[in-house]
């Protein structure tokens, strides 16, 4: 029997079947398909669509969230990661109840997002970003509350669908929370709230960075088709991932746009592929150098790199016409006035994780029957600034907001299955195209 469902698990399966038969850890912990769910009074019903890593802790803090949320159906391309995700759950959350999931509601496959979604009051979307749009617009015409990660999209066309969806969801009523926890965060809170009573005059530049020593690579594994090694690999497509720049240094660069008040009006910069360089790293860059222009000449100088064995440093500072601040992740906040001196220093070793808190405050909402959250806008806006930067370093060019926003950019198929073909294809020698400064066109 474990042989069996361990060929069942494989990629075969996933073409011909919406659900998955779970391994035998599963099979002795989950009850079967044909008992009901319980039922509890005012318990709130979570899917979780996207069961990797970060998935696995946006569900984990959900739960934490609220005593009455249950995890009642998960969906994912992947059987093998909605089975890891289930494992790890069970294990953080013994009782059962919490996690009321079964053989006939964990659901793999392309559509499986309709199933779970179908069956929940919020859903928690943390797929890889490619997919983001699509899930929002179907979460919303279902009218489900919706807490998603960053970045909303990986094209201009999916911040279209998102801005749409967004407004769909404002007119429902629902909430909506974007994974930019660190509006959410008590250290940048209470800088933002000095920043706009004056205590460091106007913002007029600002630097923000993420550099670091890169992410995972996943090798090639034999029988895979190229779009399922692509969607194991994600980090490192651009029509997946969106690019360094736009995944994880979204972060900063939404500080910026929060911090000054507006999105940037053009972008330029440069970037390229200086040591990832391998077969195994797709086509994205490896460094990202970007001046943001905002509306009233403030310019924000914007780095992120991956490469390993150099200064990593992922924080921001902006300097005003009467002081300068610097935040970072890390609880920290400092502001200074032009002398030098101290006037307001953050200490928040105490403070609460801010990724709990952004459920924290979706589901307490939710709970009160209030529509008070959405992040939607905020979400887009800084995807789309993300996005601009990489169309200036791709191209080499000056990009206006309005330009990029007018640009038939489309990066994401729709897509059925894993022998569907990958949107961009190795040459001979298994290499992917990468942008060439200079000669591609942003995209």
């Amino acid at each position: 029997m474990k042989n069996e469902i361990k060929t069942i698990n494989r990629r075969g399966f996933l073409e011909h079947s919406a659900k998955i038969t779970a391994a035998g850890f599963l099979m002795s912990r989950l009850p079967a398909g044909s008992k009901k769910l319980i039922s509890f009074e005012g318990e709130i019903k979570v899917a979780l669509v996207g069961c990797g890593g970060r998935g696995t802790g946006a569900i984990s803090q959900a739960l934490e969230a609220d005593p009455d949320v249950r995890l009642v159906a998960m969906a994912d391309a992947f059987g093998d990661q909605a089975e890891e995700c289930v494992k790890t759950l069970i294990e953080k959350f013994p009782d059962s109840d919490r996690i009321n999931v079964n053989r006939e509601t964990i659901f793999t496959g392309f559509d499986a997002y309709k199933q779970a979604i179908g069956m929940a009051d919020v859903v928690i979307l943390t797929t890889p970003p490619a997919f983001r749009p699509l899930h929002f617009e179907y979460a919303i015409s279902q009218g489900k509350h919706v807490f998603m990660e960053k970045p909303v999209a990986t094209d201009v066309a999916g911040i279209r669908t998102v801005l749409a969806a967004g407004k769909e969801a404002r007119r429902k009523k629902l909430n909506v929370v974007v994974g930019l926890q660190r509006h959410y965060q008590r250290s940048y809170q209470s800088i933002k709230n000095r920043i706009d009573r004056g205590k460091i005059g106007d913002i007029i530049s600002g630097q923000v960075y993420w550099n670091s020593g890169g992410v995972w690579v996943r090798p090639r594994q034999t029988g895979q088709t190229e779009l399922e090694y692509q969607m194991r690999n994600w980090y490192y497509f651009n029509w997946l991932c969106g690019d360094h720049i736009v995944e994880q240094h979204i972060h900063n660069i939404d500080v910026a746009n929060w911090f000054i008040g507006s999105t940037p009006v053009s972008a330029q910069g440069m970037g390229g592929r200086e040591v990832r360089k391998g077969k195994d790293h797709g086509q994205i860059f490896d460094h990202h150098f970007v001046e943001f222009t905002y509306q009233n000449g403030q310019v924000v100088a914007s780095q992120c790199r991956h490469q390993k064995g150099c200064m990593n440093r992922v924080e921001e500072v902006f300097q005003g016409t009467r002081g300068n601040v610097i935040t970072n992740s890390s609880h920290f906040g400092l502001m200074k006035n032009k002398r030098g001196k101290v006037v307001y220093n953050h200490e928040g070793e105490d403070d609460i994780n801010p990724y709990q808190q952004e459920h924290n405050e979706l589901f307490s909402a939710i709970k009160a029957g209030d529509y008070r959250m959405d992040d939607t806008n905020r979400g887009a806006e800084a995807t789309m600034s993300a996005i601009l930067g990489r169309m200036a370093t791709y191209s080499g060019q000056k990009i206006t907001w309005d330009e990029a926003m007018a640009f038939d950019h489309k990066l994401v198929p729709e897509l059925h299955s894993f022998n569907d073909n990958a949107p961009v294809q190795p040459d001979k020698e298994g290499h992917y195209p990468i942008p060439v400064p200079g000669v591609s066109t942003y995209r």
